[in-house]
């Protein structure tokens, strides 16, 4: 297999695996992005190593954080600032879409 037919298939096979992790999304793609900015917003708090601020914003959009947390979990949101640095850093580019 040359290089180009190699890296198309890496590509394919990239793309494929993106779409499945879309796919499996607990939260909306824009209940995300509400998200991030929630935890981003200008009267920032300092993170206190809990999910305080993420659980709020789940709460006040009567989110199921029982599926959402661990998902965030996965993507290394442990805490709020896990949440705006970690899981935003994955998920940014899909937001902004």
């Amino acid at each position: 297999m040359d290089k180009k037919k190699k890296r198309e298939l890496v590509k394919k096979l990239k793309a494929e695996a993106f779409a499945k992790e879309v796919e499996a999304m607990p939260i909306s793609k824009e209940d995300l992005g509400d998200l991030f900015d929630w935890l981003d917003r200008p009267e920032a708090f300092e993170c206190d190593h809990s999910l305080k601020q993420t659980l709020e914003f789940l709460n006040n959009r009567d989110l199921d954080h029982s599926i959402i947390i661990p998902w965030l979990n996965e993507y290394g949101g442990y805490c709020d600032c896990e949440v705006l640095f970690n899981v935003e850093d994955k998920w940014e580019d899909f937001i902004s879409q």
